[in-house]
């Protein structure tokens, strides 16, 4: 991932209903949800709503199948970790365990767990 695109992602999470529209699909992954629902969910008009999805997708953070007249949007996990590799990869100056906490919490690991393997 360049910049630009990491400035594209980050800029599309960084709307509100956008972010929100986000965490509902990545909720609902591995499934896709049809963008109506997602303005429901969301309670945006449709037509709003599905500017913020194409903006989603865009910036790689989403992607569609159309089903029918049906459009459902899916989470693309692999463009959000694209995203979380960029943002981390030259994380703390060659000191990893300076993110290790941060890396620990994105994959689950609580505190407690950590320490009990330490």
């Amino acid at each position: 991932m360049d910049i630009s695109a990491a400035v594209e992602a980050l800029t599309a999470l960084a709307q509100p209903t956008r972010l929100a529209a986000f965490r509902r699909l990545v909720k609902a992954h591995p499934e896709g949800v049809p963008a109506g629902d997602v303005a429901r969910l969301c309670a945006v008009p449709h037509n709003t709503m599905s500017t913020h999805l194409a903006a989603l997708v865009r910036a790689g953070l989403a992607s569609t199948e159309k089903q029918g007249r049906v459009v459902s949007y899916r989470a693309d996990l692999d463009g959000f970790r694209t995203l979380m590799n960029f943002l981390t990869r030259d994380c703390c100056q060659g000191r990893p365990e300076i993110c290790a906490p941060l890396l620990a919490d994105l994959a689950g690991t609580s505190r407690s767990q950590r320490a009990s393997h330490a």
